[in-house]
């Protein structure tokens, strides 16, 4: 249970808005690993104007997390305080101009993928093995099978924490391995991403060819948050993990998935402290093995309430 208790001040200090302001909402419901705390807030835009206005009128004291469709993040089981904004499918358009896609941030990269198909446009099949939603995966620059979303966006428009929207093209980004400089207050709401015109056959073809790969080395039909830690340079994390002895290695409802070992899977019953503290311990065996600090690519938020447990093989 979250150890948050709703502001009633907090929430009457908050501007009006069309979307959706919920008091203490379990965020379990919202990340892909399906634990974690409550939010004391969950404020879910109607559309980008109702996101600037709330922004624009709500105070500079006032703390906000933004969370997309939850496939990348781990939500501490103490939850989150002050406002969680979420980038929700309302956001979530997709509009196609010849070769371009005018994509809304809380558009699932997979949805992206299969209407740049449809379209005939090509170059995009890399996004359906992609987890998650377009504005969490041009902030971390998120990739698949060879290709990387800076390879493919051109522009995206942005709200910063004052309500001020602009737009910023994508060496603006200062894109690198799995980061961007984009500053965690600026929310993203809409980009446009290039592709190239193609078949449509060839490219469902190869769409199908992503799904399969993606299929067969992930447990993609487990409760995970995707890849757990980036890959550090020349190596890859998985042959890391799995060369310390890794593999399989549980703590509470968490385990090293034995499919591909660079996921972490909740069993079940799994608390965001025993995947965090699983994924520490990882980090630990991996650099007393090989000398390498492993990073996290899960995003962790929120307030720690850690029992402790004991880790088994």
């Amino acid at each position: 249970m979250s150890t948050l208790v709703s502001t009633s001040d907090l929430i009457k200090e908050l501007p009006t808005v069309r979307g959706n302001l919920q008091t203490n909402v379990p965020l379990a419901n919202y990340t892909w690993f399906r634990t974690g705390g409550n939010a004391e807030i969950l404020f879910t835009p109607e559309d980008p104007d109702d996101l600037v206005n709330f922004l624009n009128h709500c105070s500079q004291k006032t703390p906000f997390t933004v969370i997309g469709l939850g496939s990348n993040v781990l939500i501490r089981d103490g939850g989150i305080a002050g406002v969680v904004i979420q980038i929700s499918r309302r956001l979530g358009s997709v509009r196609v101009q010849g070769s371009d896609l005018i994509v809304g941030a809380g558009a699932a990269d997979a949805k992206v993928s299969r209407i740049a198909a449809g379209a005939g446009v090509s170059g995009l099949e890399f996004l359906n093995g992609v987890p998650g939603s377009i504005g969490g995966a041009i902030r971390m620059n998120a990739g698949a099978f060879g290709q990387e979303v800076s390879e493919v966006l051109i522009s995206a428009t942005i709200v910063d924490e004052k309500g001020t929207i602009r737009t910023q093209n994508s060496d603006a980004f200062c894109f690198g391995y799995r980061k961007s400089t984009l500053p965690s207050n600026n929310v993203i709401v809409e980009a446009r991403l290039r592709g190239k015109m193609g078949v449509p056959f060839e490219i469902l073809q190869r769409m199908k060819r992503v799904a399969n790969d993606r299929m067969t080395s992930q447990p993609i039909k487990m409760r995970t948050g995707g890849s757990t830690f980036t890959n550090p340079p020349g190596q890859t994390a998985w042959r890391l993990i799995d060369r310390a002895g890794c593999r399989g290695l549980k703590l509470g409802g968490a385990r090293v998935s034995e499919k591909h070992c660079n996921f972490i899977i909740n069993t079940g019953n799994a608390t965001s402290a025993d995947i965090e503290d699983l994924g520490n311990e990882v980090r630990r065996r991996v650099f007393d093995e090989t000398g390498v600090l492993l990073s996290w690519e899960i995003q962790i938020f929120g307030c720690p309430n850690s029992l402790g447990q004991a880790v088994t093989e």
